[in-house]
């Protein structure tokens, strides 16, 4: 019988065991965000600003607090669900937990409407992005596929983030990397100028600061995949990982926008697929086939967002399995598959991303791609700097408080650096919160009302649910065996002893 245990326990292990590449696959693809980039270029020079904030005095402390987090003994399963239970209590790392989770279930359609973009113009059929019926239904293909083919345990995850990795961002941004150099060399003229009076904002109000809310989102996700740390071949890899995210994030984002902005008129820039047309305005001057490389391109960067989509559905996931566990969701959603995959977590994701899909592909009316895409991604955005704050906040008190806590891993060896990561990570955290809900200057009076009333109905649904859900955690935990009054890890520990 322990024999037969012992080789179940392997073939898992093996079924989930990931290389540092892998992981660097998984994380960059949640994390290096292509279908940003046209939006990142509708704020022409202004953007160099909005990724100094975003991509080094947001990202790096994002990176380098998780990073140590998750290093600290104990705390590599579960994710922001474990440290901030540890830091602030039961109810706010159940809350945090559920914001990172959730905000992936916007942030999903935010992709699919990319992906649904590109292959509209790779396919030649402008049905499939601007028909509100049939981009539904493509989109639930997708999600639902997905989520059939991580069945197998994490290792197939990071095969396919690998793989999407390297033909559908690598490629593409190498691409685009190599054009957009031949054309400033051969002299072509810049639609934009960037100096020291573009960079900055033209005015300091929400409507035009709303403009930060890709960029926040563009270098989201990082900590996502800190609960996988347990799964590489050699942790200690995993600081590493972060730092050379970190540097191809800022670096492709500066590609990607400064590409586009610089080569098609703003008012052109399409949200859902402009970087697509960004590569055909520059090889037309290069006597390339401008549909064809239009065609191709697409489909390499729709297949790029489907690999950051398989991550993100194992990613949170993993950590909304371990809360199950402990009885923060009904019992059915503590059980996995027998290659350690929470199958049921997955399926409750997928229903809600069916569900706010649905929300933000009818409710925005027509075929208003623009009102949907900003919609889903500033409700991604305040979401999940809500859990950001939370977050820094965890980070903070675990400096001050808690200073014994075993790590492999520090953000700084100086405690002032630490301290300055948590605090500049919150500010521009609620920055990003705050003008995630003020409509962008050239939207229409009527699209403003539409954009203000799915982003509030759907903030104010969402932002109570864990409190909600709250209230039947002793329920659901008595009905798992388990008693709410004593922490989880020492009955876990009790059991594994009895066994």
């Amino acid at each position: 019988m322990d024999e037969k245990k012992s080789t179940e326990q392997v073939d898992l292990t093996k079924a989930n065991q990931i290389t540092g590449f892998q992981l660097f696959s998984m994380t960059t693809s949640m994390v290096m965000t292509v279908y940003g980039f046209a939006a990142f270029a509708k704020q022409g020079p202004t953007a160099f600003f909005y990724l100094f904030l975003a991509g080094i005095l947001w990202f790096l402390p994002v990176t380098r607090t998780a990073g140590e987090m998750a290093s600290i003994d104990g705390w590599s399963k579960g994710g922001i669900f474990t440290w901030s239970r540890d830091m602030l209590g039961e109810r706010a790392g159940w809350s945090a937990l559920f914001y990172q989770w959730i905000h992936i279930t916007v942030g999903m359609n935010t992709m699919m409407y990319f992906i649904l973009g590109c292959f509209s113009v790779s396919f030649g059929l402008p049905v499939i992005a601007n028909n509100p019926t049939v981009k539904f239904i493509l989109m639930m293909v997708m999600i639902w596929g997905l989520i059939w083919l991580q069945q197998r345990g994490t290792a197939v995850t990071g095969k396919i983030a690998q793989w999407c990795f390297t033909l559908g961002v690598i490629i593409p941004v190498f691409f685009l990397l190599f054009l957009f150099i031949a054309y400033l060399v051969q002299g072509n003229p810049a639609l934009i100028h960037v100096n020291t009076h573009t960079i900055f904002p033209s005015s300091w109000n929400g409507s035009v600061l709303v403009g930060f809310v890709p960029f926040i989102l563009a270098f989201a996700g990082a900590e996502g995949s800190a609960s996988h740390v347990k799964d590489l071949e050699n942790p200690k890899v995993y600081p590493k990982v972060m730092t050379a995210l970190a540097i191809c994030a800022i670096c492709s984002d500066i590609i990607g926008s400064m590409a586009i902005a610089m080569t098609i008129p703003n008012d052109q820039i399409q949200l859902s697929n402009g970087i697509v047309f960004a590569y055909g305005a520059l090889v037309q001057r290069f006597g390339i086939s401008v549909v064809l490389v239009e065609k191709v391109v697409g489909f390499l960067l729709a297949v790029g967002v489907l690999g950051e989509i398989s991550s993100w559905v194992v990613g949170p996931n993993a950590g909304m399995f371990e809360a199950a566990k402990e009885g923060y969701l009904p019992p059915r959603f503590s059980k996995s598959n027998k290659y350690g995959i929470e199958t049921n977590v997955m399926i409750l994701q997928g229903v809600v991303v069916s569900i706010v899909g649905a929300l933000l592909t009818f409710g925005a009316g027509g075929n208003k791609s623009s009102v949907s895409f900003q919609t889903a991604m500033s409700l991604t955005v305040a979401l999940y700097t809500m859990m950001y704050m939370m977050m820094f906040v965890t980070y903070l008190v675990l400096q001050f408080k808690h200073k014994d806590l075993h790590r492999t891993f520090q953000a700084s060896r100086v405690m002032g650096l630490r301290v300055t990561y948590g605090v500049l990570g919150f500010i521009l955290s609620a920055f990003g919160f705050v003008v995630t809900f003020f409509p962008p200057a050239d939207y229409s009076a009527h699209d403003k009302k539409t954009y203000l009333t799915l982003l509030l109905i759907a903030f104010v649904i969402m932002g109570i649910l864990p409190f909600i859900l709250y209230m039947y955690h002793d329920k659901w935990a008595r009905q798992l065996g388990l008693d709410p009054n004593k922490p989880y890890a020492e009955q876990a520990a009790a059991k594994e002893d009895a066994k």
